[in-house]
């Protein structure tokens, strides 16, 4: 498995996952395009983090995922293609659905439709774990049915969709990763492990958080980045569905457990209600069966929970300030 040489485009580059994607294959020797959001100050998001010998291989592209003609320009000549272009603040998807549909629906597609015609040997699609709502059956394979129980799960089940249809019916050579939980440096500070975190760093007696009782299946972030570098060339999985997930599901409250002992925090949770979904909104538990991508990507989870939550602490320390964040484009 080697990109070393290949012409690449990342959409979302400049958002916690993509980013990490590029570092990872600029450090292997692709030919990286970043496609990042336009913005009057000429930021890449966390790529203006990046290493200057990273920074100084990049073809940086500032621009929309919603402008079709732009997307189409960038991917031309690119073999491979990487989307993760989305907006994910499910709170924020409840007041402002139609900027989910324009960007992750519109968005895939205009990636989509440039792919028929720039013609790449593979479209990576970026998916995840809250398309299934809270699910029927545990361990969650990549047959559960779909039940989207917020607009930003909706918008994603619509480009899922969008890209299994177009390799079906226009031969787009494209796949569909359904990450389950990311986390790790750059994670926006409104996910719920960066909030609990910089609160105990800061010495408060109390941190407020939403419910304790949800579990999810936590991924590190270069654990999920290695499931796309590999979902790059893997033969035979066009038009295919593959979860990223290590097959374990935590509770918050049992995260909140590590986060204080790795911390040295004795705080307690108070609940806050800003942080609550609808009831019929909230997703219980997410687990995923992982065999898919050991199969047909030779992929598995390698970073343990302990190990991903102290580089994240780590890496927090050293960000006196809030994490800056890409201003639209948060994968």
């Amino acid at each position: 498995m080697s990109l070393a040489g290949v012409k690449v485009l990342v959409t979302g580059a400049d958002g916690f996952i993509g980013s990490h994607l590029v570092e990872r294959l600029a450090a292997d020797g692709a030919d990286v395009r970043a496609f990042c959001i336009y913005n009057s100050r000429g930021s890449a998001g966390w790529l203006d983090e990046a290493a200057p010998s990273v920074r100084a291989v990049l073809d940086v592209r500032l621009g929309d995922i919603r402008d079709a003609r732009f997307v189409e320009e960038a991917m031309e000549g690119v073999e491979v293609v990487f989307h993760l272009a989305a907006l994910i603040a499910i709170p924020y998807s409840y007041t402002a659905a139609e900027s989910f549909v324009d960007t992750n629906v519109r968005g895939t597609l205009n990636v989509l439709e440039a792919a028929r015609r720039t013609r790449p040997r593979r479209v990576v699609v970026t998916s995840t774990s809250e398309v299934y709502g809270t699910p029927d059956e545990l361990p969650i394979r990549e047959t559960h049915p779909l039940n989207a129980q917020s607009p930003y799960a909706a918008t994603k089940v619509a480009a899922d969709q969008l890209t299994l249809a177009f390799q079906r019916s226009f031969g787009v050579p494209a796949v569909v990763l359904r990450p389950f939980n990311t986390y790790g440096p750059r994670q926006s500070e409104r996910a719920v492990l960066p909030t609990m975190i910089r609160q105990l760093l800061a010495g408060q007696r109390e941190i407020r958080l939403g419910r304790l009782d949800t579990r999810r299946d936590l991924t590190f972030v270069a654990d999920t980045v290695d499931g796309f570098v590999r979902a790059a060339d893997a033969p035979g999985i066009e038009g295919r569905t593959i979860q990223l997930g290590t097959g374990r599901a935590e509770s918050i409250g049992e995260l909140v457990e590590i986060a204080r002992r790795l911390t040295g925090s004795g705080a307690t949770v108070v609940q806050d209600p800003a942080r609550l979904r609808p009831d019929a909104s909230e997703v219980m538990v997410l687990l995923s069966d992982p065999s898919v991508a050991r199969d047909t990507l030779g992929w598995e989870a390698r970073t343990s929970l302990e190990e991903g939550v102290a580089a994240t602490v780590a890496w927090m320390q050293a960000q006196p300030e809030p994490a800056r964040e890409a201003t639209r484009v948060q994968l």
